[in-house]
């Protein structure tokens, strides 16, 4: 069972600095074992003068492995990532309830507790990822929406702060009939 993903308080211009810092660390990675990796491959494998393209090419597809690797289980557990991949966790759980919608909306209406408290929490966490991107024009209908489902919850005894995403509340949605 997955661990529930709760929104954190993050200053986005702190956000933002540190993403922009950890992708240019990612970027020199790739670019140094790109090099690295070409190079050593040309003079071990390569003909003087002749033509070493695919020992280049393979270098560089030998870097984009090995930078996704470090990336994925080194760089992401340092502290100069932690940003990034809170950012990448926010958005992908983002995803997981966006491909439930069509499921999600018709239930909330229907007073669902569990399909409120997704949406609740994709309107609170879509509402964050805005502010930390720096993009300030949440459309009037996500506002009116989420104001419309806040009341709902209001009237039927529910928490409206939900910052924080239970695994559970999507298996529910997904085994639940929709009436459309």
């Amino acid at each position: 069972m997955m661990n529930p993903f709760c929104l954190q308080e993050i200053d986005p211009l702190h956000y933002r600095r540190q993403t922009r810092k950890s992708s240019w660390v990612i970027i020199a990675v790739f670019a140094a074992l790109g090099m690295l990796l070409s190079q050593l491959l040309v003079i071990l494998l390569g003909s003087e003068g002749g033509n070493n393209f695919r020992w280049n090419l393979l270098g560089v597809i030998l870097a984009v492995g090995c930078t996704y690797l470090l990336v994925r289980y080194y760089l992401s557990q340092q502290p100069l990532m932690k940003e990034a991949v809170y950012g990448w966790h926010l958005k992908r759980n983002l995803m997981r309830i966006t491909n439930v919608m069509h499921r999600l909306k018709p239930l909330a209406e229907a007073g669902d507790a569990e399909a409120l408290k997704l949406l609740r929490f994709y309107h609170l966490a879509v509402e964050q990822m805005h502010r930390l991107d720096g993009d300030e024009s949440n459309s009037l209908e996500i506002k009116a929406e989420k104001k419309h489902f806040e009341e709902r919850m209001q009237e039927l005894g529910l928490d409206s702060e939900q910052t924080c995403l239970d695994p559970a509340w999507l298996a529910a949605v997904k085994d639940k009939k929709v009436d459309e």
